[in-house]
């Protein structure tokens, strides 16, 4: 499965159109349908029916008309659990993986630690265990999993499903892992930048942010950004939009691979962190090792000795605080957007210390302050955003109407 796969035709986009507008909550009738898509009372009828045949919309009760006369309007409702997608999220230190159902339901989840950065062919196979694993656990019949979405590291090559060289996995180089996942599990398989799929998570659940522009900050073994302006995802050109490893928050810290000094991914990634921690004495100068979850269990110390009072230890958790907040004022006077989201499986160890630097900053930094705020909040979907959001994109780029794919001979 790629992105925009299914076989464009203008059946195919209405029916998309219909769906989507019953997905996002709304109990309509077929009359309020072709109100409010423009499409001929026939065509939604038609179509709906197919939908009804194929078990993914339902008839609901009729509501009594508010004059008595007539016969009242039929709802049309979504079937929730005739359709799942499974959705992964690969972090470097841990695998995360749920099975979504149409409406947006989390039935089964599970959580594995990584395998090491440098053995990709123990992640897809971890990947394929955890994939059935979720899916025996729900006891969803096959039949009605739509496919597979994982939510990587980038940079990826999404047209070619490619891992490419990403910096906190080791030795992956060029891994084909859309279609080694598909190959090993049966499914058809979606790729996608992590901070993406989380950013697409927010979009399809929050009700209350579908059609904003919004940043979501994802902070886990690295930091990126995911994009909607407007209710559209930003890919970008090459579908790896969001890298925010290389804007300047500290012109004095250290020096960065890029040629700069103080990017974001030498003074505010977990390991940059921890190399401070050291270096100040917080923690000790000798860790058993340098990988992602040595990394991270190194972090969570960090936390623990801040929470406990050591002085040292909040500084450095503040300062990660002030420079993020610098990047995230950058991009939102870039964008213009209306909302910061952050998540991921920092957030809630981080949020004490990062959320009133960031508020601060969108008070003070922002060219467009007193005109237009923009709201700082954390993501309600939880440490499991990014497998929530490739669940998402399997069941978007399957059921949402895409205008690119349209053909009109």
């Amino acid at each position: 499965m790629t992105r925009g796969a299914n076989q464009p035709s203008v059946g195919n986009y209405n029916q998309a159109v219909i769906l989507e507008q019953i997905r996002r909550g709304r109990a309509m009738s077929r009359v309020e349908l072709a109100s409010v898509t423009g499409l001929s009372a026939q065509t939604v009828s038609n179509i709906c029916q197919r939908m009804i045949e194929a078990g993914i919309i339902t008839e609901g009760s009729r509501a009594p008309t508010s004059s008595g006369r007539g016969k009242p309007p039929t709802p049309l409702l979504l079937v929730g659990d005739s359709r799942f997608a499974v959705g992964v999220h690969l972090d470097p230190s841990v695998v995360s993986t749920v099975l979504l159902a149409l409406d947006g339901t989390v039935i089964a989840q599970s959580r594995h630690p990584a395998p090491a950065a440098g053995e990709p062919a123990k992640t897809v196979r971890l990947i394929s265990r955890q994939v059935e694993r979720v899916l025996v656990t729900a006891g969803v019949d096959r039949e009605r999993v739509v496919g597979v979405g994982i939510a990587a590291p980038g940079p990826i090559d999404v047209k070619r499903g490619i891992v490419v060289d990403p910096p906190n996995l080791g030795t992956w180089h060029r891994v084909p892992l859309q279609k080694s996942v598909s190959e090993s599990t049966g499914l058809p398989v979606v790729l996608e930048k992590d901070v993406t799929a989380a950013a697409v998570a927010e979009r399809w659940l929050s009700p209350t942010i579908r059609d904003l522009s919004f940043a979501f900050l994802y902070l886990g073994t690295g930091l990126g950004l995911g994009l909607v302006i407007s209710g559209d995802v930003v890919r970008g050109g090459s579908g790896n939009a969001g890298e925010i490893g290389h804007i300047v928050v500290d012109p004095t810290g250290p020096p960065c691979s890029c040629g700069q000094r103080g990017c974001v991914a030498v003074t505010c990634a977990p390991a940059a962190l921890v190399g401070e921690a050291e270096r100040l004495s917080v923690l000790p100068g000798s860790r058993i090792g340098s990988d992602p979850r040595s990394v991270d269990d190194a972090l969570s110390e960090i936390v623990s000795l801040a929470r406990r009072g050591n002085a040292a230890a909040s500084d450095i958790l503040e300062r990660a605080g002030e420079r993020i907040s610098r990047m995230i004022a950058v991009v939102c006077n870039l964008l213009d957007v209306d909302r910061v989201v952050v998540g991921g499986p920092l957030w809630t160890r981080l949020s004490p210390w990062l959320e009133a630097q960031i508020t601060l900053a969108l008070t003070t930094r922002l060219a467009a302050h007193g005109i237009h705020d923009v709201e700082v909040v954390g993501t309600t979907l939880g440490e499991n955003v990014g497998a929530i959001g490739a669940a998402c994109l399997v069941l978007d780029d399957t059921l949402s109407p895409k205008t690119d794919s349209l053909l009109l001979a």
